[in-house]
């Protein structure tokens, strides 16, 4: 009996590649298939460790090419779907590309996924589709679809049709929508990776608005192992909320960042608040937490100083990608 094979997209992204490496090292009987197009925020170097992996495979290809999109599946009996444009700084100045990617590209993995009979389905959204809340309260997975920025509306949309595909055509597809993540490997564009950047450097923390955006923190390891439980214990056509019930201030967040690395909070710029900026975000992750057992297990201190150090000790990497060297090969 052959393998059990998962075909990831957006596998050389910040969660993907943590989730290839994940599924490699719980599953000893997988083997993975990363599809993932190598955009800005594609890195070949996340997965560097594991590249000569015989379980692995890399296959470049664009998840919107359907005749790409059928290549990759062939074979697979699990889809974790991760590829997506994620930043919403970018989605406000160009949103074409983020229906493109998250709901023309969707469609067509949804497509290729009825047509070789997929076992399980997982798609990968956010908690933003849920929009903006007030100083009190939790998104649940029945809160109402509300978002406000170009990526998050395509985001909520690709999951109205996971759902609609699941409804009308029996996809065996389950959704899941996670807190805001942090840990090693992520886009320098990102708040925390560009907030330790810029205080290695003694150059100013850009903070939007006021600083008190709040915004719940979840470690891309205890997100990977909720995926992992969702994908084989999940039930088919539901929703599950991933969350730490870790809520921090962004102001409060960067102060950290700045006490732990020994730089002082004069680094601090507040700069022009982003268009639609979202207030806060809450998760209550009681579903999964009751229905599958899930507990999120690293400690956000603990977390947020290695993921610094991280950070530090990997300068070759970011400096990677401020150059471009890792999109070109280069060093």
């Amino acid at each position: 009996m052959g393998r059990t094979r998962i075909l990831v997209t957006g596998g050389a992204g910040f969660i993907g590649s943590h989730f290839v490496r994940y599924v490699l090292k719980s599953h000893p009987d997988y083997e993975v298939v990363n599809f993932d197009l190598l955009t800005y925020a594609g890195n070949p170097d996340n997965l560097a460790d594991i590249a000569a992996d015989a379980r692995y495979h890399f296959m470049k290809g664009d998840i919107a090419d359907k005749d790409a999109v059928t290549k990759a599946i062939c074979g697979a009996d699990f889809v974790v779907h991760c590829a997506a444009e994620t930043h919403v700084d970018r989605s406000i100045t160009g949103p074409a590309a983020f229906v493109r990617t998250n709901v023309v590209g969707s469609h067509v993995l949804f497509e290729a996924a009825l047509e070789v009979g997929i076992k399980r389905f997982l798609h990968v959204s956010t908690d933003e589709v849920y929009g903006s809340l007030p100083a009190s309260g939790y998104f649940t997975e029945e809160s109402p679809l509300l978002p406000n920025s170009p990526y998050s509306a395509s985001k909520a949309s690709s999951d109205m049709l996971a759902r609609a595909y699941h409804h009308t055509y029996g996809l065996p597809v389950v959704i899941t929508r996670c807190s805001n993540n942090y840990g090693p490997y992520q886009f320098p564009e990102k708040l925390i990776p560009l907030m330790v950047d810029q205080a290695l450097n003694d150059k100013p923390l850009p903070v939007y608005g006021d600083g008190l955006n709040v915004r719940d923190w979840l470690h891309t390891e205890d997100h990977c192992s909720a995926l992992d439980l969702v994908l084989h214990s999940g039930r088919a056509g539901e929703v599950y909320n991933i969350g730490a019930r870790n809520e921090w201030r962004n102001l409060d967040l960067v102060k950290l960042i700045l006490k732990y690395l020994g730089k002082p909070e004069s680094l601090i710029e507040f700069v022009k608040d982003r268009l639609g900026h979202d207030r806060r975000y809450a998760i209550d992750p009681a579903k999964i937490c009751n229905e599958l057992g899930w507990r999120p297990r690293i400690d956000f201190h603990n977390g947020i100083h290695q993921t610094v150090d991280w950070y530090r000790n990997n300068q070759a990497w970011v400096q990677r990608i401020k150059t471009g060297a890792y999109q070109r090969g280069g060093l």
